[in-house]
């Protein structure tokens, strides 16, 4: 067992191969997909304690003064836990997800995959306003990542397996498969590729399956045929993508101006919001939890249109500070609960003034739905196929295309904002490039370039080991004293010197060669981590090093240097 994991070990080095991959995505679908309903039965738990009925969702149904005390309380409680962590233990979510795919080359820890789990089920389960996308989407990548750690698979493979993670959550969450795919891709990995999507796909597929198999799911929302009536409501629907632009605009100017507070104690930054969300509660108590009730309702037309454009405005201010504050909750089910109202809204004002042109509001509450969505994540092409997943219709494509695009173009280009995870990203001073070279240095392993033909060398060598020496011929040498690792010579420097040498015992710290400075990669890093340890260093290479079953020291593979980096970036950009 153990040779054949070491052999696909092995297999996942090479990007390319498709049959290793897939069977990475196959796995890591199953994964998320049972993480993601485990969450869901968490937050349903929490609420059902609560007397919250139909499924952790009727908070409407709650006294008023619970509608103000739960979240308040929750929200303290939930402070005064996050005080007992590190800072570093309480990132959770999307931002969370691609800061560890940069900084720690997909390696997601299990701590920060706990908080997530326990703590946005008890929120969400509380009545606090968030959604649950965000957490599947980090759940479902620190489970495949953990799976890939306990593997000690490459960590280029990582970052496929936390794109499929993503996949699998957002297919497990709404039964889109191809919006979770899309998203993975469009929002995580930022690139395109055919040995990406592969696994990627399959995964959305396995997750998908699963949330069948074991929650009955079929499509989120139960949906009847929906059509553009008239092109002449062409406008009306840019209208409707610019307003949820707007929405969006303000949901994330709200969300980062909380985000200043990081500095104020995290109890008493908590316990603010949840009085906030408590007291908009006792007014709009639709705003609590995830919501997706009212969104229910409001496709069976059964919300007033003053009602949907308080339960939007209550619901940004909500989220935003929710999300802004760092509390572990997601923000793409509320973004669609604040398309649907505004879409809702609008929906029904064009019936009733143009009711011979105007589509069923039901379109435009999907519409918006889309829009919001694409415009808050600046992923306008898995919107837009969440949106036909959704109704099973591609004939709503064109006009959700039309209100994605004019969202999108309101948020980012009329008032450059930025997705809110990108954002906060920025606003936290984290560097997370998506540039070509950085994309093709995280999906190459080390073992693409390395120079595999290295050996130690004591610094002190007899006339055995330098008859050794010379039958061997290394490329590279690494000079040890007394088990400690000194530095690099080339080999054929080093032969040089020994062949004018004529005493029986030689010292090579006494010999005239080129020392190259070097530090150490583990066997499973990828290209852009012994990039970042040459570079942190100060250094002209990495000697990369593989754990011993047998041996307590660890096993010298090659030698990656600055310069066959730079090679290999150059022949491939």
């Amino acid at each position: 067992m153990r040779k054949h994991i070491d052999n696909y070990r092995q297999l996942l080095t090479n990007y390319d191969s498709l049959l290793a991959y897939s069977l990475l995505g196959v796995l890591g679908g199953v994964a998320s997909g049972l993480v993601i309903l485990a969450f869901e039965k968490a937050i349903v738990l929490v609420a059902t304690l609560w007397a919250v009925g139909n499924d952790g969702e009727d908070f409407e149904s709650l006294p008023l003064e619970l509608r103000f005390l739960l979240p308040a309380l929750a929200a303290l409680a939930l402070g005064v836990v996050y005080r007992l962590l590190r800072p570093e233990d309480r990132e959770t979510g999307i931002v969370h997800v691609l800061s560890r795919m940069h900084s720690h080359y997909g390696a997601l820890p299990v701590r920060n995959a706990l908080v997530q789990f326990f703590g946005g089920a008890f929120a969400l389960g509380s009545g606090l306003s968030g959604g649950r996308e965000g957490p599947g989407v980090h759940l479902g990548s620190a489970v495949n990542s953990l799976i890939g750690q306990r593997l000690v698979l490459p960590n280029n493979s990582l970052r496929v397996l936390i794109a499929c993670g993503t996949a699998g959550g957002i297919a497990a969450a709404f039964n889109t498969p191809l919006a979770g795919v899309i998203f993975a891709m469009e929002v995580i990995v930022a690139e395109y590729t055919v040995a990406g999507f592969i696994p990627v796909m399959l995964a959305a597929v396995s997750a998908s399956a699963v949330s069948r198999t074991f929650a009955g799911g079929g499509a989120a929302f139960v949906l009847p045929e929906l059509q553009l009536v008239s092109l002449a409501e062409i406008p009306y629907i840019v209208f409707l993508g610019f307003v949820c632009g707007l929405a969006v605009v303000a949901f994330i100017h709200i969300a980062r101006f909380t985000a200043r507070f990081a500095n104020i104690d995290v109890t008493l930054r908590f316990t603010v919001v949840g009085v906030i969300t408590g007291l908009l509660a006792m007014g709009v108590p639709q705003i609590m939890g995830i919501g997706y009730d009212t969104l229910n309702l409001a496709l069976q037309g059964q919300v007033a249109v003053a009602l949907l454009l308080l339960i939007a405005a209550a619901k940004i201010v909500a989220t935003a500070i929710s999300a802004g504050v760092g509390m572990p909750v997601g923000i793409i089910g509320p973004n669609l609960l604040i398309g649907a109202c505004l879409g809702g809204a609008l929906g029904h004002l064009g019936q009733q003034f143009m009711p011979e042109l105007a589509s069923h509001p039901m379109l435009y509450i999907l519409i918006g739905m889309g829009a919001a969505m694409g415009a808050v994540m600046s992923a306008p092409l898995a919107a837009l196929l969440a949106v036909i997943e959704l109704t099973h219709s591609i004939e709503i494509g064109m006009p959700a295309m039309l209100a994605i695009v004019a969202a999108n173009l309101t948020s980012a280009g009329l008032f450059r904002q930025r997705a809110l995870h990108q954002a906060i990203l920025r606003q936290l001073q984290r560097v997370v490039p998506d540039d070509p070279l950085n994309q093709l240095l995280h999906r190459t392993h080390v073992g693409s370039i390395m120079d595999t033909r290295v050996v130690r060398v004591p610094s002190q060598l007899s006339e055995e080991d330098r008859v050794l020496l010379l039958e061997s011929s290394p490329t590279w040498c690494l000079v040890t004293r007394e088990g400690e690792d000194l530095y690099l010579i080339e080999g054929s420097a080093l032969l040089a010197w020994l062949q004018q040498q004529d005493a029986e015992q030689v010292d090579i710290t006494d010999a005239d060669i080129r020392r190259w400075t070097m530090t150490n990669v583990p066997m499973q890093a990828n290209l852009r981590q012994a990039w970042d340890s040459i570079s942190k260093q100060t250094v002209e290479a990495a000697c990369v090093f593989g754990r011993s079953r047998t041996a307590s020291k660890p096993i010298l593979h090659g030698v990656v240097t600055r310069e066959s980096i730079e090679k290999f970036t150059l022949a491939r950009l």
